[in-house]
């Protein structure tokens, strides 16, 4: 294996330990959420709708990067289950205005707690500093964007 260069000779690769990291986190998570009923897309979906408040169909649909078909299917198992209110904005009636409710804000949080119990168990071997340079040195990796709810709110949405 040739080393890169300001490395040692023997280099060693990450992408088998994340994608292996991942796997195991992607697991214990679904299984977490699943007695809340909720799945990952759910979760993300009101996150995002928590920290920057109601929004528009379609600027949802642009702030979590998914075609505007999708979102309806997503919005109407967060509706049935009484996470979100979609109602019709009345400046034009042709949108919809989608906002968490008072039970999905707290579905939210223990969902939240819940990833943390998860999050526990996966990286139960780091200590908390170990944790945070991890954290870290991912979020330098990915440019700090994954995950950054704020990074997809700044993505221009279509207009309605």
């Amino acid at each position: 294996m040739r080393a890169i260069a300001g490395t040692e000779s023997t280099t060693h690769r990450s992408s088998a330990l994340l994608d292996h990291l991942a796997r195991l986190t992607r697991l214990r998570s679904e299984s977490a959420l699943a007695p809340l009923g909720l799945r990952p897309r759910h979760l993300v979906a009101l996150t995002v709708l928590r920290d920057h408040g109601g929004s528009t169909q379609q600027a949802l649909a642009g702030m979590l990067h998914i075609d505007r078909t999708n979102l309806v299917g997503l919005l109407n198992d967060l509706e049935k289950a009484g996470l979100i209110s979609r109602l019709r904005a009345e400046e034009d009636r042709r949108r919809h205005i989608v906002a968490l409710t008072a039970d999905g804000a707290q579905r939210l949080g223990e969902a939240e707690c819940a990833l943390a119990a998860a999050e526990n168990e996966v990286l139960g071997a780091l200590d908390v500093d170990e944790r945070e340079t991890l954290y870290r040195l991912l979020q330098r990796a990915t440019g700090g964007h994954v995950g950054d709810c704020a990074a997809a709110a700044a993505v221009p949405a279509p207009t309605d």
